[in-house]
């Protein structure tokens, strides 16, 4: 109701109906009254009523204004768009000088390897183009299947640790017989929320294998960690100074 009078009188009777309103131009603050006077047939007796109501002025309301913005023009970005992948290859070279591997024959079969057999290990590792040294692999194979002549089935559990860098791990299968493919779990510094997999080829067994990782999720790699590969052979060798551990052949504060 708009602004309206403050008071009107209504008078109804049974045989006829006159309606008297008077109109007050302001809106008073305090409640206004309304009065309704009803006649009834002879048989019934006058009644009056006093009915209290509160006008409002509508003007006084303030007026909104909403925007309404279709979802079309600002689209949510889909999760399975495909992310970047960097390609990063490493060497895992055994000097024998780490105590590493080490056998644990829980299958209690002396001269068969059986499954359950542990072996937990820990060699070195270098940059693709072997001029650095960046850390060291860690972690720990389960035997699941002794093949006879050919070889072994292990399931394995490892990192790879680049000093500052962070470190990646991974798990999957590690056949001593051929090339595998291990997933990529996660990883630290500039390698947390890292995600894709490693594939691991075998050079020289337990001694030499060369790993190239496929890497989703991360910012671009350091450029240290990104030389051009040395081709993968038995024979490949860390430069000199990234053996020896010179000044400006290993990564910062490579794990060792």
């Amino acid at each position: 109701m708009a602004c309206s009078s403050s008071a009107s009188r209504i008078v109804i009777s049974s045989s006829s109906c006159s309606f008297v309103k008077q109109v007050h131009n302001s809106c008073p603050a305090q409640s206004s009254f309304m009065q309704f006077k009803l006649t009834y047939p002879r048989s019934l007796t006058h009644q009056s009523f006093n009915l209290h109501a509160t006008t409002h002025c509508i003007s006084s309301v303030p007026k909104r204004s909403f925007t309404c913005t279709s979802q079309s023009n600002n689209p949510i970005p889909s999760t399975n768009e495909p992310s970047k992948v960097q390609e990063l290859y490493v060497y895992e070279i055994n000097e024998l000088d780490r105590g590493s591997p080490a056998y644990l024959r829980l299958s209690k079969k002396c001269f068969i390897n059986s499954l359950g057999d542990l072996v937990p290990f820990s060699n070195k590792l270098y940059s693709g183009d072997l001029q650095k040294r960046v850390g060291i692999t860690a972690g720990i194979c389960i035997l699941i299947q002794h093949k006879p002549m050919k070889g072994d089935r292990y399931e394995a559990v490892y990192s790879f640790y680049f000093g500052d860098y962070g470190h990646i791990s991974v798990q999957g299968s590690y056949l001593t017989y051929k090339d595998t493919c291990l997933a990529v779990t996660g990883g630290s510094g500039i390698f947390e929320g890292v995600s894709g997999q490693v594939k691991l080829k075998q050079l020289v067994f337990p001694f030499k294998l060369f790993y190239t990782f496929y890497l989703k999720g991360i910012e671009d790699l350091p450029g240290e960690l990104m030389g051009k590969p040395v081709r993968p052979s038995p024979f490949v060798h860390p430069s000199p100074m990234a053996k020896a551990c010179k000044p400006g052949a290993t990564v910062a504060n490579f794990t060792d």
